[in-house]
């Protein structure tokens, strides 16, 4: 017999239970007695169905394969979660595409680092080219960042060991809380360093900042010389601070490629 008259002849001699799904021929009954007159009983989880839908094909095998059977009840709670699941997706992928757009160039590890002016929680504007001369750890950061509280009390050790040899640690909070949120974390933390409010423009001219904590090391000359995406130990930022102490300040306090952010 060819394969398709196979799948037609199971199709007419067995029923699917609607109830486990266990696949079982037409007519059989395990157990007479257990069941009603006019009733079917299932030979797997003993499930009793009128007789008259078994044999009247409403739970076929084709009716059936693959889920509930032909005619059978959805849950209508799953059918909600599968929409409020699948209309999340469509609305976090669609939000995130709008926001990320094309990647941003990725930055190296050397080069000028993009000039920029941001306010900090007093209201006071700080421009990265102003403290040329000196070298600067630029911490991108947020306060519900985990990573960045283990991170924090580190950077405030490290301000206060090299700050006269010319360390100057400025954070930038990409997390959009509020000045309370951030001052709050300042005082829970002793932060000893100036805090500035990120904006976009700025993640995106340092890369998009694709993670985190995210950190630059900026020599005395301006130019970026390591970064660390994440967070890493204490000793890899401290030797990464020695090569920014190690460089020596440009000549000229010209901004090779200044980076205003819009107020």
């Amino acid at each position: 017999m060819a394969e398709g008259s196979d799948v037609l002849l199971l199709e007419k001699s067995h029923w699917r239970c609607p109830k486990c799904w266990a696949t079982q021929e037409k007519g059989a009954r395990p157990n007479p007695e257990a069941a009603a007159v006019g009733t079917v009983t299932c030979n797997a989880c003993g499930g009793v169905f009128p007789e008259s839908d078994v044999e009247g094909g409403k739970y076929d095998v084709a009716g059936s394969a693959g889920g509930p059977a032909r005619g059978g009840k959805r849950n209508p709670l799953a059918l909600a979660v599968v929409a409020v699941v699948a209309a999340a997706m469509l609305y976090f992928g669609f939000h995130m595409a709008r926001r990320s757009g094309p990647a941003p160039p990725p930055i190296a590890k050397s080069g000028p680092a993009p000039d920029f002016t941001l306010q900090s929680l007093d209201g006071n504007s700080m421009r990265l080219s102003d403290l040329r001369g000196q070298a600067v750890l630029l911490n991108f950061w947020a306060t519900w960042c985990g990573p960045c509280k283990i991170e924090t009390p580190w950077l405030v050790e490290l301000q206060n060991q090299y700050a006269s040899q010319g360390l100057r640690v400025v954070g930038v909070e990409m997390g959009d809380d509020s000045k309370d949120d951030i001052a709050k974390f300042m005082k829970d933390m002793g932060v000893n360093y100036p805090i500035l409010l990120g904006k976009e423009a700025v993640g995106e001219a340092y890369g998009g900042v694709p993670a985190l904590p995210e950190t630059f090391f900026i020599g005395r000359d301006g130019k970026i010389v390591d970064k660390i995406i994440g967070l890493k130990g204490k000793a890899d930022i401290e030797d990464s601070i020695k090569k920014a102490l190690g460089t020596e300040a440009a000549k000229s306090q010209a901004s090779s490629a200044p980076l205003q952010a819009q107020k």
